[in-house]
């Protein structure tokens, strides 16, 4: 039997999969001020995998994505099964974090691989080549 991986999604691909499975966790895994004042997708939920203010891995990240799952606020049978969509803000943090989670018995991790933001363009401007934003799909800021 093969080891599940993190699959890569894109912004769209990751849009259209909540869109099809609405017991899907969508989880933004950016720190809480990213999170809050550069924007995040609707829908999301902010668990960060590294945050302020010593910007270490979240020990208990793994345990707040199973709070989030089995904690009403996603309902399934087979709460391993449950699909799991991590984005931050260039893809890089969310794959760290999807493979802690299959690491851990999850079956189904996407990794939204553009991010929120997506790439630095060649004047270090986010947001202009790809990414959640880039693509329209629906955000908020506080």
């Amino acid at each position: 039997m093969s080891k599940s991986k993190v699959q890569h999604i894109s912004a769209k691909e990751a849009y259209e999969l909540i869109q099809r499975e609405p017991a899907a966790a969508f989880i933004d895994v950016r720190s809480d001020m990213e999170y809050l004042f550069i924007g995040h997708p609707v829908g999301a939920v902010n668990i960060p995998w590294i945050d302020e203010p010593d910007f270490v891995i979240n020990p208990d990240f793994e345990r707040e994505v199973r709070k989030l799952i089995l904690g009403g606020v996603i309902q399934s049978d087979a709460h391993d099964s449950v699909p799991v969509v991590l984005i931050c803000r260039s893809g890089n943090r969310s794959d760290e974090a999807g493979n802690l989670l299959i690491e851990h018995g999850f079956k189904h991790v996407y990794n939204v691989s553009d991010g929120f933001e997506g790439e630095l363009d060649d004047n270090h401007h986010r947001s202009t080549i790809g990414g959640w934003r880039f693509e329209g799909l629906p955000w908020e800021q506080c």
